[in-house]
């Protein structure tokens, strides 16, 4: 008997690996700055990793050639959609006089309705409101100046992910070698599997999402212009561009898009058409075209879902929302292809086959009793 060979027990093992997730979560937290746009860049450069290829072996052109127009196509890409969007929000602002006086009318509305139903007075509510006012006006200047600043992290932000983009791009080889090395020899195999089956999924899953989007941006401008909806346009953008956030972003668009159809003045039989018309988009959405377009390359059941979704949002904002579910993707495909992790992939994923616990319940009955299982 060897004395060396000790068991760990449950419990020192559960502390292991609590204090491994805090570990990573605290210095995931930490270094957010470098790692978000690092994240980004890397899925970027495997959804431009064909158009690379495509410039360097059909085109000849050098390596560094290839990656330099494949992410230049992809900013013309985002500048065109941010163009459009800018549009639309520069109008709005246009619109502010109508807003404020749409407001201030439903205020006043409401002023008279909390008098009448609650016998508070209206002096009352407009020192009340005076007050609050003059805060607003106060923190204007201070708002103004962080709405500058995150223009601003958004700009630095988009440039950082672009130049790394592009250097994934361009050093996608060296990377690749130094999987290769780090991990013992007779891994290499495995460590190539990964890595396709990454690409794979995340291109199919990047892809899938932006023919998602545009379809569900589409549908939404057409019915909000049919319906004679102001800014039909940025509305259904807003729809389209938060509708990939699993779960959250369908109540954000809906929040946002009855917000500015009410502050346009429309009357109230429109608000709920807009509301109608974003819940339904969703549930086509949800029940036909992710079914049908994204697939189910990778099965990650709701649960996890939006368990990643919130703690991606917890740990990095909006961004995380976002990387959420292509972050708990790859980790699946690594639980699935380590033979140690493998239960943490099943914890992952779906259930495939719902008569798969009967399956398993009949075999252990068909297992004799002095077989241990």
């Amino acid at each position: 008997m060897n004395i060396f060979k000790v068991k760990t027990p449950f419990y020192t093992r559960l502390a292991m690996v609590l204090v491994s997730l805090i570990s990573i979560g605290y210095l995931c937290i930490l270094g957010k700055e470098l790692l978000s746009p690092l994240i980004f860049s890397f899925l970027f450069a495997i959804l431009l990793l064909p158009a690379a290829q495509f410039f360097e072996k059909k085109l000849k052109f050098p390596r560094s050639a290839a990656a330099g127009v494949s992410v230049i196509l992809f900013l013309i890409f985002i500048a065109i959609i941010i163009y459009t969007v800018g549009s639309q929000i520069s109008a709005l602002a246009r619109d502010w006089p109508m807003f404020k006086e749409q407001v201030t009318l439903t205020l006043h509305t409401f002023q008279h309705w909390v008098s009448e139903k609650f016998q508070v007075d209206l002096n009352k509510q407009l020192d009340y409101f005076n007050t609050a006012t003059s805060k607003m006006l106060t923190a204007s200047t201070a708002v103004i100046g962080t709405t500058v600043l995150t223009l601003s992290s958004i700009m630095l932000f988009l440039i950082f992910t672009m130049i790394d983009t592009f250097f994934l791009l361009f050093y996608r080889r060296l990377v690749m070698r130094f999987l290769i090395g780090v991990f013992n020899e007779e891994n290499s195999l495995t460590i190539y599997e990964i890595v396709a089956q990454i690409q794979y999924i995340i291109r199919k899953y990047i892809t899938g999402l932006l023919l998602e989007m545009t379809i569900v941006a589409g549908v939404c401008c057409l019915a909000f212009w049919l319906l004679g909806i102001k800014y039909a346009i940025l509305l259904g953008i807003i729809t389209g561009l938060f509708n990939i956030i699993p779960y959250i972003g369908i109540f954000s668009a809906l929040l946002l898009s009855t917000l500015i159809t009410f502050a346009t003045g429309a009357v109230t039989t429109k608000i709920l058409l807009v509301a109608a018309t974003v819940i339904g988009m969703h549930l086509i959405d949800s029940n036909v075209l992710l079914p049908l377009i994204v697939g189910s390359k990778v099965r990650i059941n709701a649960l996890i879902t939006l368990i990643a979704v919130i703690i991606g949002e917890m740990m990095w904002g909006i961004s995380g929302m976002f990387l959420a579910i292509p972050v708990v993707a790859i980790t699946k495909i690594i639980f699935d292809k380590v033979e140690s992790l493998k239960p943490w992939g099943i914890l992952l994923g779906d259930e495939k086959d719902e008569k798969q616990p009967g399956k398993l319940i009949r075999r252990i009955k068909e297992k004799p009793s002095s077989q241990k299982i």
